[in-house]
């Protein structure tokens, strides 16, 4: 039995294949390669060890989505392919919402055709909108302020109909906080498609040289140093947190929903300083106006992961910023070679 992984050569969802395969799960990725390079795959066998089988499969394409199901026996899913830019999404929010719903429901149609119930879905903390005070839980209210968030939102309760519908499927939300950092091999990373869209990789190619200076958005806000404030995950805690997940859902049925973060708010000028302790290295950057959506304050409360999933995270800021810098310097120009 396998574990399908949708994204899977992704930021997040590469971390998690290399999880599963250290912990011995068989695993088969499909991704279309829209937020990510094929380079992906081959760094993956590189630190596991293992081959792996891969499908260059977009989920609106049913008959080929269709195919990897009758190909292979799979046990579960875990879904993280999807479009990912806020700032996109506002701009071309119908691709967003074609891509991500429609996307979403071609897989779950073909899960239910043959017979898979069982799905981790890669949620995020946008679903806890503007109105929210950190630390979050997740009973809290929910809306959105970008159609990236809706549509992660509306997939949230097209799930939760599904099982509504059918007690045999058995989801598991996980609502991601701020994931950074990189495998500490430093063979993959994030690799973001022209200018970067998170903070760590802005931060890091800044200092490489690519880029002149940081623009941090707002530094009037209501926080120590006026800067906005985040919940930092390392990318690896994060992959390790789905891994949970799938043994969570060989035991309940229905639909849970976890935080993933590790609990503690960084401002933006906290992870410069951690950033530049320790690499020994300066960041330049620039004070700048803030951006129309954004909080003051966002950080999770992750008590319920560790209660019933016995899942915390293990690393702290420094080991986040030094793996980015690691992946930073042996790959300067990302998946390309060139």
């Amino acid at each position: 039995m396998a574990i399908l992984i949708t994204g899977g050569t992704g930021f997040i969802g590469s971390h998690t294949v290399v999880e599963l395969l250290g912990e011995g799960y068989e695993v088969v990725i499909v991704d279309n390669f829209s937020n990510s390079n094929p380079e992906v795959i081959n760094r993956i066998e590189e630190i596991s060890g293992k081959k792996i089988r891969f499908y260059e499969v977009d989920l609106l394409n049913y008959e080929k989505l269709d195919k990897v199901f009758c190909e292979n026996d799979i046990s579960a899913v875990i879904h993280f392919a999807g479009l990912k830019s806020v700032g996109e999404s506002v701009a071309i929010p119908l691709r967003y919402y074609h891509n991500n719903i429609t996307g979403t429901l071609v897989l779950c149609e073909l899960m239910s055709k043959h017979n898979v119930k069982k799905m981790v879905f890669s949620s995020s903390a946008t679903v806890y909108g503007m109105n929210n005070v950190s630390p979050l839980t997740e009973d809290l209210l929910l809306s959105t302020t970008n159609p990236y968030g809706s549509t992660k939102l509306m997939i949230e309760s097209i799930l939760s109909d599904l099982v509504v519908s059918d007690p045999e499927w058995r989801v598991v939300l996980l609502r991601y906080f701020n994931p950074i950092g990189a495998h500490e091999s430093g063979r993959i990373g994030e690799d973001p498609n022209g200018i970067p869209n998170n903070l760590m990789p802005f931060i890091t190619q800044v200092v490489i040289g690519k880029r002149e200076s940081l623009n941090v958005f707002g530094s009037d806000y209501q926080t120590p140093d006026g800067t906005g404030v985040r919940d930092y995950i390392h990318v690896v805690d994060l992959a390790k947190g789905h891994l949970k997940a799938l043994e969570k859902i060989n035991d309940e049925k229905g639909v849970l929903v976890y935080n993933l973060g590790t609990g503690i708010g960084y401002s933006v000028l906290d992870v410069v300083r951690a950033f530049e302790k320790v690499t020994n290295m300066q960041v330049s950057y620039n004070l700048v106006d803030r951006r129309p959506g954004d909080v003051d304050i966002c950080y999770a409360n992750a008590s319920k992961a560790l209660n019933e999933l016995g899942w915390k995270t293990e690393k702290n800021l420094e080991d986040m910023c030094r793996d980015s810098w690691n992946w930073q310097m042996k790959n300067p120009n990302g998946y390309d070679k060139r």
